[in-house]
């Protein structure tokens, strides 16, 4: 029983762990790719605050996908008048990766 707890109690470690960096990564992503040169977690500068992109978002299924396809190509209408250009430098694994992060925020 004790072996159990333990290997329990270690698995939820772990995952906090990989947690928390998959937030600093995305974090990291986002600085690195200009992302928050238009956004910020809290506040709208040009685009939408995060913590207001996951709000609309959330429970929304197949979400981070469509996500996807409008910061690759870029668009507009749903936040304001102000476009986003389309995003094609970032690949798309750190994509997936900044819009985790984004729909995470609260």
């Amino acid at each position: 029983m004790k072996s159990l707890l333990s290997l329990s109690v270690a698995c939820t470690i772990t995952l906090a762990t990989l947690s928390t960096y998959a937030a600093e990564k995305g974090e990291t992503l986002a600085a690195q790719n200009g992302c928050l040169s238009c956004h910020a977690v809290d506040h709208k500068i040009l685009g939408p605050a995060y913590k207001d992109v996951a709000k609309k978002y959330q429970g929304v299924a197949g979400i981070e996908d469509k996500l996807f396809q409008k910061v690759r190509h870029g668009g507009g209408g749903v936040w304001g008048a102000m476009a986003m250009p389309a995003q094609t430098k970032v690949s798309d694994a750190d994509l997936h990766t900044i819009l985790k992060w984004v729909l995470s925020r609260k």
